[in-house]
């Protein structure tokens, strides 16, 4: 590879003056995203459910940071942080998320995986999209790839069964069909704000703590320590969407082999990603759940 192509953090521009919203930056792929951001220069709000370990991680972060509590599970904490919310903002990264959890409900009655990977990060968006100057950054997975991942929209909340890796996997794939479907909106509506997705690869973060059994969780953990790249190399993908030039609609993850591990680099998606009826059908029944409508937003 060249230089060009190996892109780390240690690439990213100045960003004095520039204002990011990272989700879920307490741990993980997002605590790596919020403190690179920082180190450039940005002014980093880490939205986060727990504001203690927000403060706890912020106060060990460079440069400009605050802590703003944000539960993508409850569409009242989303409205509050969006109505609390002045001023610009530049750019929007979107990267809280559980993966494989056992069956739930948000008190909003939606399938927990549903509701915090795309309902909530839906809401959110569109709520905030007014004060976005730039882009919308969205950590899928190339999970959505699996065989037969497709959106069951007959059962999309997984109220007739509930597999936690098959609810996992139709949440990453509606995290790229919102993606497609909000930069048609924001190009029809004549906006110069971008919308774009990544994923992490495979990288050792949190979230295999959350799945369903625990042997799972302890293979995921051995696998883990053998093969995962680092949370460092994970949140790259992130931190080039969010500072890079590229198009609208872009889909960055590890350029290495099947895209576990390595630096940024296009990535691929499945055919029915890039469907647009199934994206358009997606976007209005999140709107219909979350009563939550695409933001009249100025161009």
């Amino acid at each position: 590879m060249t230089r060009a192509q190996r892109w780390t953090a240690a690439d990213l521009p100045d960003l004095s003056g520039t204002t990011f919203v990272v989700t879920g930056a307490s741990s993980g792929l997002g605590a790596v995203t919020a403190r690179e951001l920082a180190r450039a220069g940005g002014h980093v709000v880490l939205a986060v459910r727990s504001v203690i370990r927000g403060q706890r991680l912020a106060a060990t972060l460079p440069g400009s940071t605050e802590v703003r509590r944000l539960d993508l599970a409850d569409l009242s904490s989303i409205r509050a942080f969006a109505s609390d919310w002045e001023g610009p903002l530049d750019v929007l990264v979107n990267n809280a998320g559980v993966m494989a959890t056992p069956h739930a409900v948000t008190v909003d009655g939606f399938e927990t995986q549903f509701a915090t990977n795309h309902l909530g990060p839906f809401a959110l968006t569109n709520l905030l999209l007014p004060s976005i100057t730039d882009r919308v950054v969205t950590v899928a997975s190339n999970a959505h790839r699996a065989s037969g991942v497709d959106i069951n929209f007959e059962d999309i909340q997984s109220e007739s069964s509930y597999n936690p890796w098959r609810a996992y996997q139709q949440s990453k794939l509606a995290n790229l069909l919102f993606t497609r479907e909000l930069q048609r909106r924001l190009t029809k509506s004549g906006s110069s704000v971008t919308a774009h997705a990544v994923h992490p690869g495979y990288a050792a973060t949190n979230l295999q703590g959350q799945t369903a059994h625990r042997t799972q969780r302890l293979l995921l953990a051995l696998t883990n320590r053998l093969f995962a790249q680092s949370d460092t190399m994970g949140a790259l993908p992130s931190l080039y969407a969010a500072t890079q030039p590229l198009p609208g609609g872009s889909y960055t993850g590890p350029g290495g082999r099947g895209e576990l591990r390595g630096h940024p680099a296009p990535a691929r998606m499945s055919p029915y990603a890039l469907d647009e009826y199934r994206a358009r059908k997606l976007w209005a029944i999140s709107e219909k759940l979350t009563s939550v409508n695409f933001a009249d937003i100025p161009p």
